[in-house]
Order: C-alpha cells, then sequence, then structure tokens
C-alpha cells in the first residue's frame, strides 16, 4: 500500500502515478536532492474505490459526456467527489500510512500531493489537474488530505483534460505522495528549454520567495532568468510583494515583503547557473526538456517535481549535430493537421525534396540554400512569395549572422527551390495532351494493382509512385503552371505601373478552363439541383448519419435520381477528402455523409442551374475586365505594344491557369487506389490475427508493412504508442520554421498601411467584402447562409464545394498559389490568407471586412 520514494522508479507509473515515479527517478539521479518520503499507491486507491458505490456507472457515463458540455461534467464529476469523499479509508491502508508517516516523524510537516497514472507523461503533463495540500501536520489530517487528492481525480478541469487528450476515465488511477514539507528561502520552476520560443539551447529559470505556491498561482511578479552556455544572458528582478509561508501548526498564509526586500533578485546569478546545471542533468537523464520546481533551503537545491513539457513541438533529427533550418511543408500543402505514419511515408516517397519528420508533420531543411549566396535570393524569394511569415523568419535567422553557417569556399551550390523551367508557347492542345495523359496513367494503375497482394503489393506501390513522380515532375507540367504563375504576376506587376491596377490578375483567372477543383464546386451545385425538387428526399438527408444512406434512397420519391446525382459526383470526386496528402484520412467514396451537409445547404442557397450560371458570370466578368484593360492600354504612350503584350499574358494565364490543381488532383487519384488495395490487404492481415484492427496498419510506414507481411507478424506495442503519440501531436500547433536548436522563429509582416487592430495577411484575392464570421473547423459542421464569409485554419481542394456560397475567405495558413487563393480568385471571392490564430481572433457571428486587394481584415463588432 505505501511505498518509500527511494524504492520506487519510472518504470511504476502504474503503481504510484506520473509524479510518484518521477521523483523516486529523481532520488536516483547523482546529485539530485529529493525531500525524503513516500507514495500511497493506487492498490490503495483501488481498495478504497471498490467500497465506492454506483462509482462504475458514473464513470460510464463521463466517458459519454461532451468535452464542451461544462454543466454535465460539473454535476457528475461533483457527484463521484462527493461519494469518493464519503467513503472511510480501508484500516490497513491507514495503517500504512501511519507506519511511514512515524518513520518521517509523526509530527513532520507535509506536501501531500495527487499522482494520477495519467500525469507527467511525455504526451500529456496534466499539470494542475489535481490537488496539492502544503503544510500538512498529524496523521489524522493527512489522512483526510489523501482522501481528497483521490476525489480530485474527478474535479472539472481533470475530467476535461481526459476528454479532451482520449484517457479513459476508470483506467485512470491515483496515487499520493507524501512528503517532507521544504521550507524554502527560495523557490521557483526551471525551464530546460524556453518555453516560448521552444529553443533547447537555452534554460529560463523563475524565482520567487517562500513556497513555490505564491509564484504558481500568479500571486507575485516573480524573477526571470535566462541562461545559455553556463551564463546568465538575462535577467529580471520582479516586483515580490508578498510571500507564502509555513505556519507553525500547519497550513499556509500570505505574508507581506518589505520595500526593500521585493526588488531584491531570489537567486544570485551563480545559484541560476548552478541550478541550471541540474536541471541539464535530469533532462538528459530523462531525455528530453523538463518542467521542474525546485525549493532552495540554506544554499542547498531540492527538486520536488519534474515532468516533460509537452507543449514543445518535437525538432526534426537530423542526427549528425550540425544546424539546420526546418521550413513547415504543412503550410504548403494546406495540411497543418497532424498524419499517421503510413501517410507521412507515402508522402515522403512521393515529393522531390528529402523530408523529416516530427510532431506528425514534414518539414524540408533548407540552411543549405540559405547558406549560399548563389542561392539565398532563389530560396527567400520563392519561399517568401509563397508565405511572407516563412520568409521573414529566415530573413531573421540570416540577420542574426549566428546560426547559419558560412559557405565553404568551393563545391557546388544548392539547388533553388523551383529552378525556372524554359517558356512554353500558349496552347490549349498542351494542357488538354497532359490531362488525358495522366488519366490514362490512372486507369491503368487501377487495372493492374486490382489482383496484387502481399508484399508484392507493397513493392508495385513504391514502384509506381516513381510513374507518378514521373508525371508530376514532367518539364512540360512545370512549365504549364510555372508558365501561369509567371503571367499572373507579369500582369500584376505591368498593370499597376501603367494602369495604378491592384492584383488585376485575380479578375482576369476568374472561371477559367480546366480547373478541376472549382469545377467540383459547382458539379456540387448540380447535385443540389437534382435533389431540390424531391422533399421526401432533402427531408431524409437531414437525418442521415450513416455512410450507407445511399442505399436508401431508392426507396424514396425521386431517390433513384438523387443516387444516381451522387454517384456521378463520387465517381469523378470520390478520392477527395479533408487532408488529402494523408492517405489514411476517409475520402468521400468512403464516407459519403461529408457532403450531406453542404449539398442541403446548396439545396437552401441557391436555385437551380446556379452552377452553369456563376461559371458563365465569372468568365464574362473576366472577358469583360480584358476588354477595358486593353482598350484603357491603348490609350496609352506606345499603347498598342503594351496592349499586344498584355493580351498575350492574358491568353497564357487563361490557358494554362486551371491546370494549376490537376497535379494534386492526379495524386489523391492515385492514392485512392493504392488506400483501395492496402485495406484489402489489411482485411486479410486481420483475419489471419496479424492485426488487431485494420485501422491498425495506417500506424506502420509501408516499409515497415513490407516487413509485417513478409514475417506475418506486428509489433502491437509499437501501433499503441504510435496511437499515444499521435493523439499528442493532434494537440500541438506546427512552427512555420523551425531550428535544430528547437527554435520556433516566428514571422511578422513588416507593413504599416493597415487600420488600427486590423487582422494582416496576405491579399491573394481582390475586393472588399463586409459580412458575418463564419469560424469553422470541420467542414462536416457548415452551416452557410448567403453572405457569410468562411475563417477557418487552411483550406485544401475538399473546402471547395464550400466556396460556392460564401463572398470572402480567411485563413491562419496560405499563398498567392495555395489552394484557397486559386479558388477564391476563380470565384471572384475577396480573400485573405495567412492571418496567424484567426480562428481564436475573429469569433463565430462577428461583422468583418476583408480587404482581398490590401491584405487586411477589420473586426466591426
Amino acid at each position: 500500500m505505501v511505498l518509500d520514494v527511494h524504492e520506487i522508479d519510472e518504470t511504476q507509473v502504474a503503481v504510484v502515478g506520473g509524479k510518484g515515479a518521477h521523483l523516486g527517478e529523481l532520488s536516483r539521479i547523482e546529485g539530485v536532492q529529493v525531500p525524503p518520503g513516500f507514495c500511497v499507491t493506487t492498490d490503495a486507491f483501488r481498495r478504497m474505490l471498490a467500497s465506492a458505490p454506483s462509482i462504475d456507472d458514473r464513470l460510464e457515463r463521463l466517458s459519454r459526456l461532451d468535452p464542451d458540455d461544462r454543466e454535465a461534467i460539473g454535476t457528475l464529476s461533483g457527484e463521484i467527489r462527493q461519494i469518493l469523499e464519503g467513503v472511510a479509508i480501508p484500516e490497513d491502508v491507514a495503517a500504512a500510512v501511519t507506519a511511514a508517516l512515524a518513520r518521517l516523524g509523526e509530527q513532520t510537516a507535509c506536501a501531500v500531493r495527487s499522482s494520477a497514472t495519467a500525469e507527467d507523461l511525455p504526451t500529456a503533463s496534466f499539470a494542475g489537474q489535481q490537488d496539492t495540500y502544503l503544510n500538512v501536520v498529524g496523521s489524522a489530517a493527512i489522512l483526510t488530505r489523501i482522501s481528497r487528492c483521490w476525489a480530485s481525480l474527478f474535479t472539472e478541469r481533470a475530467v476535461t483534460y481526459r476528454l479532451r487528450n482520449g484517457f479513459d476515465h476508470g483506467k485512470v488511477q491515483m496515487a499520493v505522495v507524501v512528503q517532507q514539507l521544504v521550507v524554502p528561502d527560495a523557490s521557483g520552476i526551471l525551464f530546460t528549454a524556453d518555453p516560448v520560443t521552444s529553443d533547447r539551447t537555452v534554460c529560463t529559470v523563475e524565482a520567487s520567495f517562500g513556497l513555490g505556491e505564491a509564484l504558481v498561482s500568479g500571486l507575485v511578479n516573480a524573477d526571470s532568468y535566462t541562461v545559455r552556455d553556463g551564463e546568465v544572458v538575462a535577467k529580471t528582478v520582479g516586483s515580490k510583494q508578498l510571500a507564502i509561508r509555513a505556519l507553525p501548526a500547519g497550513g499556509t498564509e500570505e505574508q507581506a515583503i518589505g520595500p526593500a526586500q521585493q526588488e531584491q533578485p531570489a537567486l544570485t546569478d551563480a545559484q541560476v547557473v548552478r541550478l541550471a546545471r541540474l536541471g541539464r542533468r535530469i533532462e538528459a537523464h530523462f531525455g528530453r526538456p523538463q518542467d521542474i520546481e525546485w525549493c532552495l533551503a540554506g544554499d542547498r537545491f531540492q527538486i520536488v517535481q519534474s515532468r516533460p513539457i509537452t507543449t514543445l513541438f518535437p525538432v526534426p533529427d537530423a542526427g549528425d549535430g550540425e544546424n539546420h533550418v526546418y521550413v513547415s511543408v504543412g503550410h504548403q500543402q494546406m495540411m497543418t493537421d497532424a498524419m499517421k505514419p503510413l501517410g507521412l511515408s507515402l508522402w515522403q516517397l512521393t515529393a522531390a525534396p528529402r523530408m523529416h519528420e516530427a510532431g506528425g508533420r514534414l518539414f524540408v531543411d533548407v540552411i543549405q540554400g540559405l547558406a549560399s549566396p548563389a542561392t539565398r535570393d532563389a530560396y527567400l524569394g520563392a519561399l517568401g512569395t509563397s508565405d511572407p511569415l516563412i520568409g521573414d523568419a529566415l530573413q531573421t535567422l540570416i540577420d542574426r549572422d549566428d546560426f547559419i553557417p558560412s559557405p565553404p569556399d568551393e563545391g557546388p551550390a544548392a539547388a533553388p527551390p523551383r529552378a525556372a523551367p524554359a517558356p512554353i508557347e500558349t496552347d490549349p492542345a498542351i494542357v488538354t495532351e497532359l490531362i488525358e495523359r495522366s488519366r490514362a496513367s490512372n486507369a491503368a494503375l487501377e487495372r493492374d494493382i486490382r489482383a496484387l497482394s502481399g508484399t508484392t503489393l507493397l513493392d508495385f506501390i513504391v514502384a509506381d509512385v516513381q510513374e507518378l513522380k514521373r508525371i508530376l515532375f514532367d518539364p512540360r507540367s512545370a512549365q504549364v503552371y510555372t508558365g501561369a504563375m509567371d503571367a499572373s504576376g507579369w500582369l500584376n506587376e505591368k498593370l499597376r505601373e501603367w494602369l495604378g491596377e491592384k492584383n488585376a490578375a485575380d479578375t482576369l483567372t476568374q472561371s477559367v478552363p480546366h480547373n478541376v477543383t472549382a469545377e467540383m464546386g459547382l458539379a456540387l451545385l448540380d447535385v443540389a439541383d437534382a435533389i431540390r425538387p424531391h422533399p421526401e428526399v432533402v427531408a431524409f438527408l437531414q437525418k442521415v448519419d450513416d455512410d450507407g444512406f445511399l442505399d436508401e434512397l431508392p426507396a424514396l420519391a425521386g431517390g433513384t435520381e438523387a443516387r444516381a446525382a451522387i454517384d456521378a459526383f463520387l465517381d469523378r470526386y470520390g478520392m477527395r477528402c479533408v487532408g488529402e496528402i494523408d492517405i489514411t484520412r476517409p475520402r468521400w467514396s468512403e464516407h459519403p455523409t461529408a457532403l450531406v451537409p453542404v449539398i442541403l445547404g446548396n439545396v437552401r442557397n441557391f436555385a437551380p442551374g446556379d452552377g452553369e450560371r456563376r461559371f458563365e458570370q465569372g468568365r464574362q466578368e473576366a472577358l469583360t475586365k480584358a476588354d477595358e484593360i486593353l482598350e484603357r492600354l491603348r490609350a496609352l504612350p506606345d499603347g498598342e505594344q503594351k496592349a499586344a503584350e498584355t493580351e498575350r499574358m492574358i491568353d497564357r494565364v487563361r490557358t494554362f491557369m486551371g491546370y494549376r490543381e490537376y497535379p494534386k488532383y492526379f495524386i489523391v487519384t492515385r492514392f485512392l487506389a493504392y488506400k483501395r488495395a492496402l485495406m484489402a490487404e489489411a482485411d486479410r492481415l486481420v483475419r489471419s490475427e496479424v492485426l488487431r484492427a485494420r485501422e491498425d496498419l495506417f500506424f506502420l510506414t509501408l516499409q515497415e508493412l513490407h516487413d509485417v507481411i513478409r514475417a506475418h507478424e506486428v509489433d502491437d506495442q509499437l501501433i499503441d504508442q504510435r496511437k499515444a503519440a499521435f493523439r499528442s501531436y493532434q494537440a500541438l500547433t506546427p512552427p512555420r520554421v523551425i531550428t535544430s536548436d528547437g527554435e520556433v522563429v516566428a514571422g511578422t509582416y513588416r507593413r504599416d498601411d493597415a487600420p488600427a487592430g486590423a487582422l494582416i495577411g496576405l491579399p491573394v484575392s481582390s475586393g472588399t467584402i463586409e459580412g458575418r464570421a463564419r469560424v469553422i473547423l470541420d467542414i462536416a459542421q457548415a452551416e452557410l447562409e448567403p453572405g457569410d464569409i468562411l475563417v477557418t485554419a487552411h483550406t485544401d481542394p475538399s473546402w471547395s464545394p464550400l466556396f460556392v456560397a460564401i463572398t470572402g475567405l480567411v485563413t491562419e495558413a496560405g499563398g498567392l498559389m495555395t489552394h484557397g487563393a486559386v479558388i477564391a480568385r476563380e470565384y471572384g471571392l475577396p480573400a485573405v490568407v495567412g492571418v496567424e490564430r484567426a480562428t481564436r481572433l475573429i469569433r463565430d457571428g462577428q461583422r468583418i471586412r476583408v480587404h482581398g486587394t490590401d491584405g487586411y481584415v477589420e473586426l466591426l463588432s
């Protein structure tokens, strides 16, 4: 029932909880002092729980609650705490605690602290979720606090945290740590990495007088120190007006600090450096950056807690100890969510540059390109144009002059991120030929892959990815879409110079031919046209919650026509989904209910034939704008020449721009064929009892899956670890730029042309629009009305069906040629992308004004 702290190590989390295991492990590190004490184990907790009535039923109800339903969580968790606090501590448990306390000294002042089994883990800290009691004296008082610690497993905040992080309430157990209270001169927190920038090369220390509760509770402005390479490099002495002190009879009280002492540092610089050195020793032992609580009594540091810093984004590991600068792939692909291992490995195989994985995301190392003067401008230009925040972050690193190495005197320079292809003639037949060739290749794949299984299937997929890359990186394909991008840039530059027109290409690229993603949004309007005349079908779809609904449609009046329309849409676009570059994501053909809210919105908000009318309206606006521009140019000096050049560029951009969306369409079409074959293989592995569930396949890389099929066995523990890691990665926000030191380098928009209070971003589609903001993070929850402005984290092609229903767009990620920008211009929607924290700074339902020409958003109400 009770274990001494020195008997415990980090393998005993199930027995003593996360805090207890860490304290036991800390006590084993040479040079680290931990206050003496003991731990009341989870065996004692289970003994108490077994005698608590109706707990199992309440835990089951608790597990079904929505983490946002605070009222229900508060009511039910309160009932559980009341029950647990009313249960008498079993006699043998009380006797074991009393005996352990006698070894410390019956009247020893103690800290009594909760230690849950899901606490202080590498993937979830649970910091502050359960109770702690300081300066508790006497066995009766300590037993009462132990009971309260047990009950605190079900505080509202702890329950909500577990619900959000996927922890089973019934499987989380509670131990309790009882330690001799350190009465400190100073106390505080040590982070062995900067918690703001994530830089692993620095330690940060916060310190105040007295017990650490004043600092943790935010009652004082603590001293703050930054340590790098054994030296205090920054220091701020806070105004410490009070301290929390232990009372002789037990408990604590706030005490005012005299004016003379308030401005005195709680630690000397030498003590701070010594503490940081101690922190590095602890970090090395646990193998990851730590959040450490410490006390200083006399001149001796004692460690009272150490937990992983779970908010740090992991660092891509090149394994060579050299400096590296990693740029997010997800911000380029409009997919900043965490990906599963199968998806990561397939995208790494598909993409051209080498990609490094961290936190379920992919990054490209650009340090060689930045180091070489021959390629630096090309890298900054390409990445800065795509995402100005990335460009500014990279420029910040260059300006520091202490991280990016000087290039060698000899040797080849790194290749630029995109070498400009040779020009190509403006010929629509080129686009048609590229599209038909890719379609034929995909059709051949679907035919050839059907009969394959086992390692033969895996070998085929790896080889076929090379065929896919050959198509993707065909020089003519690059010539087409770079030709469109260059022509668009030329039009924006020259027409601003000659006519004062800002972003003229935005209107000129509306309703271009061959834009498969824009066509998809309009095609879903056609699906709505087939459904709208049939009220019984519309009513049925409003209640759909199962992917088998398509099979039920033919029984309804008009259901056969509705089924045919949806099937036709899925035949052409069923390979798409949110986060489509991750093969593990459910495709629309696998999960057609994802389309139902959008279809119903189209039925409600649009009239028959609106899809065709919208396309034609955009085309006419573009042609009218072209005629207007050419007429104005002809009135200028050298006007005929300028008009002729401009007309050639307009023809070029309208001929080629639509193809910009096709490469990814071909990729995800191929991915669906791969996935169908892989899921059939997963079913075979489940039937032969190699895999426990078909989705376990998603947590293996392609190579690991190949090995599993060959050996006919799998490491279930590895899959469970991968699942836990993926859950933790989902809670992390990936940085645009991160260094090998772990520092997240944040760029800024260096502009002063926006009104005070406006949210700055990148202008990608011209115009100004005012309306109601709809902050939507899940397309399945999209309920739009005419005039709404979509505000979201990022969009990929699966969001295109929403674009027909909105009047403007704001996203947190994006660039000039990413999906949201291209489709916004296609539909003539004012759009601003790259607006940091837009989904948190803009409230759902708030009136906003989007300045798509100048790149900012005003909050109006």
